[in-house]
């Protein structure tokens, strides 16, 4: 008590993110959402990396320490929010997971150990891509997505359903609007795609003769270069968020997240 004041001891929670780029500090709606969907008694620490899948998240010492931030003693609770997927999916040398079996066991056992180190699990279907063909979004992460939400109902997981959520919400923005949630810019060349209905990739931006002088590099020195600590480049795609795209979809995650965890509901901020 001071000046007859009784100080009351607060009780404070605690969010972790774990997942890929999607989530991430740069590319990710994870830095929108801890930033401006949490309320003060409610700390929310992002460990989520780009490229990261359920496998080398685990498997470079990623996942043991979410796992130290999840054992602090001084929160009453601690929940751990999942998202995987991206980096899941066939072609991802030293990423990928077999859809069947390994991405589903790998899950399970993010659930169970923690469980086991006092905290509660979310599982989140992971964020859609924004590319179309003739108008349609094409839903290549739907079959992960699926994935995601039998381990949920069979471990009794509360799921947030980010793949369905955004998957709706951009085949209603269509490709060009869409293009607003890039980290930049589209070239005009993939402007003038999206308008007739079909994204593309990035447009040819060096000469041939200029492209021959350069020594060719492996994926791996590429890799190395261009990831060092798992952040994204600033490019356009389709799949990172710029500022207008991460703070779109981080209300969507504390809207779902308020529905599926009830006890955490008077400390999100819609």
């Amino acid at each position: 008590m001071r000046d007859g004041v009784e100080i009351k001891p607060i009780r404070a929670n605690k969010i972790i993110l774990v997942g890929d780029s999607t989530t991430a500090v740069q590319g990710g709606w994870g830095p929108s959402f801890c930033a401006d969907h949490v309320a003060s008694f409610l700390a929310c620490v992002n460990l989520a990396r780009g490229g990261r899948s359920t496998y080398n998240y685990r498997a470079e010492g990623s996942w043991d320490i979410a796992l130290h931030e999840m054992r602090s003693g001084a929160y009453e609770s601690t929940w751990v929010l999942v998202q995987f997927g991206h980096n899941d999916q066939p072609g991802k040398p030293g990423r990928s997971t077999d859809l069947a079996a390994e991405f589903p066991a790998n899950l399970r056992r993010y659930v169970e150990e923690i469980r086991a180190a006092g905290a509660q699990p979310v599982l989140l279907t992971p964020l859609t891509r924004r590319q179309f063909e003739d108008g349609q979004l094409i839903d290549d992460l739907g079959p992960w997505a699926e994935a995601v939400r039998k381990v949920a109902a069979e471990m009794q997981v509360p799921l947030v359903d980010l793949h369905a959520r955004s998957r709706d919400a951009v085949q209603g923005m269509g490709p060009v609007q869409a293009m607003r949630l890039a980290q930049v810019p589209a070239a005009p060349e993939q402007v003038s795609a999206a308008q007739a209905g079909t994204t593309i990739g990035a447009p040819p931006t060096a000469t041939a003769a200029t492209t021959a002088a350069k020594p060719a590099r492996t994926t791996a020195q590429d890799n190395a270069a261009a990831e060092p600590m798992g952040q994204a480049k600033r490019a356009f795609d389709y799949t990172h968020l710029g500022s207008e795209g991460a703070d779109f979809f981080a209300a969507i995650v504390a809207d779902e997240l308020a529905q599926a965890v009830p006890q955490l509901r008077k400390q999100l901020i819609p």
